[in-house]
C-alpha cells in the first residue's frame, strides 16, 4: 500500500503562501514603505489593504501582524525582516494566536458584533506586543457597525492595531479611510507571474511548456492565488508522470480553444457576414457556450482589437501569438469609428441579453445588429461626405449670390441692355449654378406650377398672373413682373424651388422684355377659340337666317304670312 495515497494533499495556493515580505511578488512599494516606517518607529495604528481577489491581502495582513509583534532573541521591536521565525510567528500564521483576532466581516456585519469586538480593545494583550484586529472584507460591515468603529479607530489604545482588507474600497466610508494608512496591492504582471510559476514547477518537478505557463499567467489576470490554482489543475493534465503538458492541453483546460472561435465570430459580425455569424454562434451554443459569457467575450475582443488598432501590435505582446495575429489582422480591416460603434452596440446589448427570457435569441439579434452596422460606411467616411456636401452647398450658394448681384441684368441700369445681352448673361448664370444631378426637369413655368405642391396654391396663382417670362430654364428664372405683382414674389419662388429641388435657383425680375403671363395666354387662347367658333359656316348660316326672319316679321304688307312666320319665329327663338 502506497503511504502517499493516504497523505492529505495541500493545494499549491496554501503550500506556497508567502511567509516573509520577500516572498511576496509585485508589492515592493508597500514593503519599502513599511520597512522605512518601522525603522523610524512611525507605525500607524490602522492599515487598509485593497486589491483584486487572490492578490494576497489576507496573507499581507498576517505578515503585518507578525511584523508588529515580531520578537526574537536579538530583536524586540517591529521588523519587516521575518526570515527568522519569531516567538509569535507560527501561531499568527496559523490564525491561532490569542492576541491576533481575524474576523470575517461578511458573517459579522451587525453593530452588535462590532460592539462585542470593541469591548475587548481596552484590555492589554496577553503575550504579544500589540493586540491586532484583522477584519477581512470590511466593506461588508453595516453602516451602524462602521459608526460604532469610528470612535475607537480615531483614538485607539496604544496596544491596539487594526488591519482591514477589502476588494471594494469604494464601499468603505471615507470617514474610515481617512483614519487608515492605505496600501493598494497591485496586480502582478504576466512576466513576473510566469517566473514565479516556473520556480514552483521546478520545486514540484512539474513539466509544463513555456507557452502553457504564459497562458496560465494571462488567465490569472494578476491574481497569484488564481495562478496557483490553475497551475494545480495544469499539472495533472499530463497522461504520464513526467511528461510535458503542452500549450494545447492548457488551452483546452482554460477553455481558450473557444477564444479563437469568438474572435472569428467577432470578425464575421463586424464585417457584415450575418449568415456565417449566426451559424457559428448557434454552433458555439450547442457546444455548451453560455450566451452571456459569449457577449462578455465579444466585448473583450472588441477592446483588444481597439487597442491593437491604436497602439499597434505591441498592445498584444502579452497574448498568445496566434490570437495576437488574429486580432491584429482584424484591426487592419476596421476603423476606429467602426470599433467605437461596435463597442456601443455590444455594451448596450449586454444588459438586454442578461434580462432577455431567451439569452441566445437576444445574442443572435445583437449579431444581426452588428452585421447591419458592418455594412454601413465607416463613421469617419460619413462625416467626411457630410462636410464635403455642406462645403459644396455653401460654395454654390455664395457663387450664385455673387453672380446674381454682379451680373448686369440685375443692376439698376439693366433696362439699357438689349434682350440678347440678357439672354447671354442668363446662359452664363445657368452654366454656373445649374445642378449637376437634376431630379426634376423644370424648363417652363408650366413645369414649375405642375411640380409645386398643392399647398402652394397662392404662389401658383401669382406665377400665372404676374410672371412675364424672359428666360426660364433649369435653375434660373428671368422675368418681368406685371402690374400688381407682390413685392416678395421672387423670394417666394426661390424658397419654394429650394424646398422642391434642394438647389438654389436664380430668380431675377426685369423692368421690360417679358412675354405674356400664363393667365394672359389663357385669355388670348380663349378669345382666339371664340373667334374661330364664330367663323364656322354653321354659326354664320344661322345668323343670316335669323336676320331674314326678323325682317319678314316686321313687314306690314303681309299680315297673314306674318302670323304664320311669327309662330315659326317664336319656335325658332
Amino acid at each position: 500500500m502506497d503511504i502517499n495515497k493516504n497523505k492529505t494533499y495541500k493545494v499549491l495556493a496554501r503550500k506556497y503562501r508567502p511567509r516573509t515580505f520577500e516572498d511576496m511578488i509585485g508589492q515592493e512599494a508597500m514593503v519599502h514603505t513599511l520597512r522605512n516606517a518601522f525603522e523610524v518607529s512611525r507605525v500607524a495604528h490602522a492599515f487598509m489593504l485593497t486589491g483584486v481577489r487572490g492578490i494576497g491581502k489576507t496573507t499581507t495582513a498576517r505578515l503585518l501582524a507578525r511584523a508588529l509583534n515580531y520578537e526574537s532573541d536579538n530583536i524586540e521591536g517591529p521588523s519587516v525582516d521575518l526570515s527568522v521565525s519569531g516567538k509569535h510567528c507560527d501561531l499568527i500564521m496559523n490564525s491561532s494566536h490569542m492576541d491576533v483576532l481575524e474576523i470575517d466581516a461578511a458573517s459579522r456585519t451587525g453593530v452588535e458584533n462590532m460592539r462585542e469586538l470593541l469591548d475587548g480593545v481596552r484590555y492589554a494583550p496577553a503575550s504579544a506586543r500589540y493586540k491586532v484586529y484583522i477584519i477581512d472584507e470590511v466593506h461588508m460591515l453595516s453602516t451602524g457597525a462602521f459608526n460604532a468603529l469610528l470612535k475607537t479607530l480615531e483614538e485607539p489604545p496604544d496596544h491596539a492595531k487594526f488591519i482591514f482588507a477589502t476588494t471594494e474600497i469604494r464601499k468603505v466610508p471615507i470617514t474610515v479611510l481617512s483614519r487608515c494608512q492605505r496600501f493598494d496591492l497591485r496586480r502582478v504582471g504576466s512576466d513576473e507571474m510566469k517566473n514565479h510559476l516556473s520556480k514552483i514547477c521546478k520545486k514540484e518537478k512539474a513539466n509544463i511548456s513555456d507557452e502553457g505557463l504564459s497562458l496560465i499567467s494571462l488567465a490569472a489576470e494578476g491574481s497569484v492565488r488564481d495562478s496557483l490554482s490553475l497551475l494545480d489543475q495544469a499539472i495533472v493534465q499530463s497522461d504520464m508522470e513526467g511528461s510535458m503538458v503542452s500549450a494545447e492541453n492548457i488551452r483546452v483546460m482554460l477553455g481558450l480553444a473557444n477564444k479563437a472561435r469568438i474572435i472569428e465570430l467577432f470578425e464575421l459580425a463586424a464585417l457584415g457576414s450575418i449568415k456565417a455569424a449566426l451559424l457559428l454562434i448557434r454552433q458555439l451554443h450547442n457546444d455548451g457556450a453560455d450566451a452571456i459569457i459569449m457577449m462578455k467575450d465579444l466585448l473583450d475582443v472588441c477592446h483588444e482589437v481597439s487597442r491593437a488598432k491604436v497602439l499597434g501590435s505591441e498592445a498584444l505582446s502579452d497574448m498568445a501569438s496566434e490570437q495576437a495575429d488574429l486580432l491584429h489582422e482584424i484591426s487592419k480591416k476596421l476603423t476606429v469609428g467602426q470599433l467605437t460603434r461596435i463597442w456601443q452596440i455590444l455594451i448596450k446589448s449586454y444588459t438586454e441579453v442578461k434580462v432577455a427570457p431567451v439569452p441566445i435569441a437576444a445574442t443572435e439579434m445583437v449579431l444581426l445588429k452588428l452585421s447591419t452596422a458592418g455594412l454601413l460606411p465607416p463613421p469617419e467616411l460619413a462625416t467626411k461626405i457630410i462636410k464635403e456636401m455642406s462645403t459644396q452647398i455653401t460654395t454654390k450658394e455664395e457663387t450664385a449670390k455673387s453672380i446674381v448681384s454682379a451680373n448686369p441684368i440685375n443692376a439698376s441700369h439693366s433696362n439699357h441692355h438689349s434682350a440678347a445681352e440678357r439672354v447671354l448673361n442668363a446662359d452664363i448664370i445657368e452654366e454656373t449654378v445649374a445642378p449637376e444631378n437634376k431630379v426634376l426637369t423644370l424648363n417652363t413655368l408650366e413645369d414649375i406650377i405642375a411640380a409645386l405642391p398643392s399647398s402652394d396654391i397662392i404662389l401658383k396663382s401669382d406665377i400665372k398672373r404676374y410672371v412675364k417670362p424672359i428666360k426660364v430654364k433649369q435653375g434660373m428664372i428671368i422675368y418681368q413682373p406685371s402690374d400688381g405683382a407682390p413685392k416678395d414674389l421672387s423670394g417666394s419662388i426661390v424658397s419654394a424651388l429650394k424646398n422642391l429641388t434642394g438647389d438654389l435657383w436664380v430668380v431675377s425680375p426685369e423692368v421690360d422684355g417679358g412675354g405674356f403671363t400664363i393667365k394672359e395666354l389663357e385669355k388670348l387662347s380663349q378669345t382666339e377659340q371664340n373667334e374661330k367658333d364664330k367663323s364656322h359656316p354653321i354659326f354664320t348660316h344661322s345668323l343670316i337666317s335669323k336676320a331674314k326672319l326678323i325682317k319678314i316679321y316686321n313687314s306690314e304688307d303681309e299680315p297673314t304670312q306674318n302670323n304664320v312666320i311669327r309662330g315659326n319665329f317664336g319656335e325658332l327663338e
